[in-house]
Order: C-alpha cells, then sequence, then structure tokens
C-alpha cells in the first residue's frame, strides 16, 4: 500500500501503488472498462478514510462487511465477499507485483438485507494482514427462475423461456467439470427437448440441478469493487488484558536499588492479582548530564537515581540495561519466569536521549542544533527537560535515524519481548510509526504497541490508525456519569472502534487524577472498577494504586510529590489497609467473564440518580451477561431505581431475573427494569452482577453461571 513510506528506491519492499477510486458514473469507455457491467458497489464497510488505514481485528473475531450493491431495472443479483491472506496467491515479475491467482481468494455469498444493502461476514484465523472487497453482478440465471415461476403460475407459454433455461444451463456446464458438467448438460438437453410442456416444467424444477447452476454462476460480467480493503489480524492480547506497571529499582530491600532478580520476586504476587502484563519504564543507563532531583528539581544529590526516560550513559543507551538492574540474562531469567505465570513483560520504547548517550557523541546529525552550537533539550514552556535531547526527524539523515530507531525495537524481541509501550509517539514523525510498525509487524504479526499519546483526539487517532495497537486515553478525566457515557458510546459506538482500541488507566505515574487526589480509598475502588470492567484493557501504576497514594506535589497539579520517576521508592506490599484483595477479586471476574473481554456490546442503562452509572457487557450469544452499577460519589451513600433495558440483558419484561454480585456475593431477584440499588462507598462502592436470566419463580429458581 503506498501509505506506507518507502525509505529505499520508489516504492519500497512489497509496496503497492494506492487505487484510485473510480467514479462509477461517470465510466472511461476506453481501457480495460467494460460497459457491460451493469452493477454499481458502493458504501462498502467496514473502510477507514476511504481505505486508506486497515481496520483491526483478533483472532477468532470476523470482519462483518456490507455494501449498497444495485443495478439498473428488476434483474435479480448476486454477490460474494472476497478475503484473503495479504500475500496469498501474490507472484512477481521483471516490471510488476500486482499479480494474483484468483484461486487464492475465498469467497462468502453475501445476502441482501434490504434496501440494497447486503452483508458478509468472513473469520479471523490466523496472524497477520488480510485484503478483502466485493463483487457483485446481474444474475440471470436468478432472474430466469424468478420470472419462469411467474409466469407458470400464470398459466402462460413457457417453450421459449425453457430453451432461454437450456441456454444458461450451457452456460454453466462450460465451467463446470466431471459428473457436475454432465448432469448440466444432461439438463441443458431436457429443458431444449421435444417432452411434452408438462414434463420439461418439471425437469426445470429439479433441486439438483437448480442448487449445480448456483454453484457455477456466470461472472463473466461482474463488478468488483477497486479496493481491496485491509485488516490487521492481531493476538487475542491486543483486544483484551489486565496491566501493571512497576518501577524495578524500587523492589529492593529498603532503599536499596532494585534488580531485575527483585521483579522476578514479585511475579509469583503480581500474578496472584490476575494480572496479564507487567509493564516496566525504561530499565537502561540514566545520564548524568542535567540529572533530575527528587521532585523533578533541576540539581541532583549525588545519590538521587534520575528519571528513567533520560536514557543513555557511558554504560550505555537503548539497547542495554542498567548495571543496577542486572544483566542480560538476568532479564532473559525474568522473561521465562514470567511466561511459566502466564504473564508478558511489556517493555517502555523512548526515542530520546539524555546528553550522555552514545547517539549524542555518534551521531550529533540527529538531534536539532540551537545557533549558539548546543543541542536543544525537551521543553513544555514553562517546564524544562534538559536531561532529555529529542531526536530531530527532520534531519537530513532521516533514514539512518529511521533504521537506528527500528533495530532498538527489533533488539527487544530479539531478546523475547513482544508488547511494547511507547512513551510520547506523537511527538515523533507519523511517518516513521507508519513504517517502522508497519516492517515490525509484517515479520512479527504478534507484537502489540501501546501508545502513551495525552493529546488531542485526531493525533491520538492518526497514532492507531498508522499501526499502533492500543492507546492511553481521556479516561482519567472521564468522571461524571454523563461524561463516562458519552466518551466510553463514542469510543465503541462509532466508526473509532474500528481502529482504536483504549486501554483504560485510572492512573499513570505522570497522572494523578483530582478525582484521586481528593476521594481518597473510595475514589480508588470506583475507578478501579470502571476501569476494569468498562473497558477490555485496563492497567494501573501499581504500588501507588494499591496504596491509595494521592499526594500531589502541588494544589491544582497532577504530579505526585515524592514522585517515584525521579527517586526510589520503598513500599511495603503487605500493608493491611492495601487494595490488593480487591484487585484480585477484579481480575478475578473479569477472567471468568467472557462479557469483559470485548468492548464491542458495551451498553449503559439509566438511573434515576447520576450519582449512580450502570451499564453492561455480554456475549455475543447472551451466554454471559454482566450488570455494573457505580457509586461516582466517594463521600455519600448513593442509592436509586435502574431503567434496565432488558432486551440488551436479554430477559424478558415480565421475567424475574436474579443478580448475584460477584464483589460480595450478594444475590437479588429482580423483575422489570425498574429495580433498587444502594451503595455505600465506605464499604465498597460498586456491584458487578451476573445476570442469570432462567428463574422459576421468586422462591424457586435454578442459577446459571
Amino acid at each position: 500500500m503506498a501509505h506506507v513510506p518507502a525509505i529505499f528506491g520508489e516504492s519500497g519492499r512489497g509496496q503497492r501503488p494506492r487505487l484510485q477510486p473510480r467514479d462509477a458514473h461517470r465510466p472511461a469507455i476506453s481501457g480495460h472498462y467494460d460497459g457491460r457491467c451493469r452493477v454499481i458497489i458502493e458504501g462498502v464497510t467496514p473502510q477507514l478514510d476511504g481505505g486508506r488505514y486497515p481496520i483491526k481485528r483478533v483472532l477468532g473475531e470476523e470482519v462483518v462487511v456490507e455494501a449498497d450493491i444495485f443495478a439498473d431495472g428488476h434483474d435479480s443479483l448476486s454477490a460474494r465477499l472476497l478475503y484473503r491472506v495479504e500475500g496469498a496467491g501474490e507472484r512477481e515479475n521483471e516490471n510488476e507485483n500486482e499479480k494474483e491467482n484468483e484461486d487464492e481468494w475465498k469467497e462468502v455469498e453475501m445476502v441482501a438485507v434490504g434496501n440494497d444493502r447486503w452483508r458478509a461476514a468472513f473469520p479471523i484465523e490466523q496472524l497477520g494482514r488480510y485484503r478483502y472487497t466485493v463483487e457483485g453482478w446481474v444474475d440471470h440465471f436468478k432472474t430466469w427462475t424468478h420470472d419462469f415461476e411467474k409466469k407458470v403460475a400464470a398459466a402462460q407459454d413457457v417453450h421459449v423461456d425453457l430453451l432461454i433455461g437450456a441456454e444458461l444451463a450451457r452456460t454453466a456446464a462450460r465451467k463446470a467439470s466431471g459428473a457436475d458438467r454432465a448432469l448440466l448438460e444432461q439438463w441443458a438437453g431436457e429443458l431444449a427437448g421435444d417432452q411434452d410442456a408438462a414434463r420439461r416444467i418439471a425437469r426445470a424444477r429439479d433441486a439438483v440441478a437448480l442448487a449445480l447452476m448456483l454453484r457455477y454462476p456466470d461472472r463473466s460480467l461482474a463488478t468488483r469493487y477497486d479496493q481491496e480493503l485491509v485488516v490487521w489480524a492481531e493476538p487475542v492480547r491486543a483486544r483484551t488484558g489486565a496491566w501493571y506497571e512497576l518501577f524495578p529499582r524500587s523492589m529492593g530491600e529498603g532503599e536499596r536499588h532494585g534488580t531485575l532478580r527483585d521483579v522476578e520476586a514479585q511475579l509469583p504476587r503480581i500474578a496472584e492479582m490476575g494480572f496479564d502484563v507487567l509493564y516496566l519504564p525504561p530499565i537502561h543507563p540514566i545520564g548524568y548530564a542535567f540529572r533530575k532531583g527528587r521532585n523533578n528539581s533541576p540539581e541532583a544529590a549525588p545519590e538521587d537515581p534520575g528519571s528513567p526516560w533520560g536514557i543513555g550513559s557511558p554504560e550505555g543507551g537503548h539497547k542495554s540495561i542498567h548495571p543496577q538492574l542486572g544483566t542480560l540474562e538476568d532479564f532473559q531469567r525474568l522473561l521465562t519466569r514470567a511466561r511459566e505465570l502466564q504473564i508478558e513483560i511489556a517493555l517502555d520504547i523512548a526515542l530520546q536521549c539524555s546528553p550522555d548517550h552514545p547517539y549524542v557523541r555518534e551521531h550529533p546529525e540527529w538531534f536539532k542544533h540551537r545557533p549558539d552550537g548546543s543541542i536543544q533539550y525537551a521543553e513544555n514552556p514553562p517546564k524544562k527537560y534538559q536531561d532529555i535531547y529529542p531526536f530531530d526527524f527532520e534531519t537530513s539523515a532521516w533514514r539512518e535515524l529511521w533504521q537506528e530507531a527500528k533495530s532498538v525495537i527489533e533488539h527487544w524481541i530479539e531478546q523475547g519481548v513482544t508488547i511494547f509501550r511507547v512513551d510520547n509517539p506523537h511527538t515523533k514523525a507519523f511517518p516513521f510509526w507508519e513504517w517502522c510498525i508497519g516492517e515490525l509487524k509484517r515479520a512479527r504479526p504478534e507484537l502489540i504497541f501501546l501508545a502513551e499519546a495525552f493529546t488531542r483526539p485526531k493525533v491520538k487517532y492518526n497514532l492507531a490508525k498508522l499501526g499502533f495497537t492500543q492507546s492511553y486515553n481521556y479516561f482519567p478525566w472521564r468522571n461524571t456519569s454523563e461524561e463516562l457515557r458519552e466518551y466510553l458510546t463514542h469510543l465503541t459506538r462509532t466508526t473509532v472502534r474500528e481502529f482504536f482500541r483504549p486501554n483504560l488507566w485510572p492512573n499513570t505515574p505522570d497522572i494523578l487524577p483530582q478525582a484521586l487526589q481528593f476521594g481518597g480509598r473510595p475514589a480508588f475502588m470506583a475507578r478501579l472498577v470502571l476501569a476494569a470492567t468498562l473497558g477490555a484493557s485496563y492497567g494501573i501504576y501499581g504500588p501507588a494504586y494499591e496504596m491509595c497514594v494521592n499526594a500531589p506535589l502541588k494544589p491544582g497539579g497532577e504530579e505526585y510529590l515524592d514522585s517515584e520517576k525521579y527517586e526510589i521508592k520503598v513500599w511495603n506490599l503487605n500493608e493491611p489497609d492495601s487494595l490488593q484483595p480487591l484487585i484480585t477479586r477484579v481480575n478475578a471476574i473479569r477472567r471468568e467473564n467472557p462479557a469483559l473481554h470485548s468492548n464491542d456490546r458495551l451498553a449503559f442503562h439509566a438511573t434515576d440518580n447520576p450519582q449512580l452509572l450502570a451499564y453492561s457487557k455480554r456475549t455475543a450469544d447472551r451466554d454471559n451477561v454482566i450488570l455494573t452499577v457505580v457509586n461516582l460519589d466517594p463521600h455519600n451513600t448513593q442509592e436509586g431505581r435502574t431503567a434496565l433495558d432488558l432486551a440488551e440483558l436479554g430477559v424478558e419484561p415480565k421475567d424475574t431475573f436474579q443478580v448475584h454480585d460477584l464483589l460480595t456475593g450478594a444475590r437479588y431477584l429482580w423483575r422489570g427494569a425498574e429495580n433498587f440499588v444502594r451503595l455505600d462507598p465506605r464499604h465498597i462502592p460498586a456491584a458487578v452482577y451476573r445476570v442469570a436470566r432462567h428463574v422459576r419463580s421468586e422462591y424457586e429458581f435454578d442459577y446459571f453461571m
């Protein structure tokens, strides 16, 4: 596809020229266009920006494709959905890469769903990129069958119609072989034969022959949609997972600098809490020049460890491990132990350097130089980050910079890492990400990239279109029921869901939202439940969240006081007041209920109290239905009545049904849409109900897990 930048030559490896949409209403009468192709295909969905970007799916899902397919007149139409794994059927010669073997396309018959709209679906069965398109044609055999039956019913002479049917059968026979061909030729002869009309009419209705005719349609004048649309097929972890973030250097005993071996010792606890992904901030050597002190102080004390995002020192750069954390062997041990516990390790990719990074000395052309000869450091006035030099993506040496940046990710892929959290990708060139992620995922389609892009919506969405698997988002700042309903509905019920997968984090090392600062422990509990049940993927900045740390650096700000970004923290992870038991229970609920593994069927339900947010998720067959109600007021008990969308829950209006609160174990019998809920934030500010629809009576009921 031409939208993938080519950095070598004009077209680059595996590139294809962009297909320009054809104006179906202004056909070209020369060249390859055939004016006898009467079918028009429009409004094909799903597609992004006219097919400019791929949509996204994971293994086990399907792509439901719809299109407007119509033609002049009253003839019957047929249509097929065509799909294939990208690369299948392609062959190269010296002059072009655009050849296809039509036999490689798999086909699904499309069905008309009304108003000239047609639909079909295909399954995602392997990782990589799929291509799909739509083909439609005037089906003369279906038209003949329809008109023939009407004439027979009206007792009209059908002698000529039988001859037409015979010609259609001979055309189909030429496409068939073996027994099928013989049967069709025989059938054609019988339709055109000299037997009495009643016998020939009966033969025209032969079910076996009619089925064979449908198997060999005449598609010589078919119209194919003029684009091959693309879907990225990714692993299930791209859709769902629970992430836990910690700083390895804070995992030591007391104030000792932690190591990767110390992180390894934490893995059983993290696995017991039910997390799928352990995310580590940068584990590379940290620069000394302009190193930041505690609370982002520009003056560092000798014992201050600096920010892990100030990458690079005489000990190495992005492909090295901080000497105090351990060795590459220690990292391999960590990966191995994590896999044994079914945890995946995610690494941070921060494409920036400290002034001490070897790149600064070896490749000064990769950085922007000011008129006084100094290198431009990162800044966001009035903030200054003298310890960080951004790469200059407008450098004349951009090709070499791109290759080296990609090689950093490739280095850690070679060590066994497949998940990467990318720091501030919106401050790097869009063409780079499209090329880099595209190249990496062509070789390793199982890779996952989480974009840490707290930026404007269009920028954030463009990164997702370019290849980022998941993204941080605005969830930390959506607090009221109206805000949460509007935002999550936008992410899950609009075309955004085709390419943008939100990963909901109630906090990060950079973000201590005001809701947590002033809501105390109840707010931490409520935001945990919201993140874990609203989002198929969610994460927490772990120890700080477990301990409900909520002291800001300054009033009105969102930086942590004594931030772990600038110092080694001593965590007592066994404090009796820890949220660890609740986190463990919430993650167990997530694992046990497939309804929570997807965002596709998130639905909000009304309540008569705006402080109570009610929403549900369900599987496609409604075999698993989860209804969550959260008290958004961390200071007061709130109560109210629901106005449930019973159809969404799969419940009949007069049914009595059971709701089982998976957080407390309580069970209730509800009837109808209106039901009473009361939530005390000092106890637990949420209820996560599993809905059991099969109930015999209010006194004797069946409970289905």
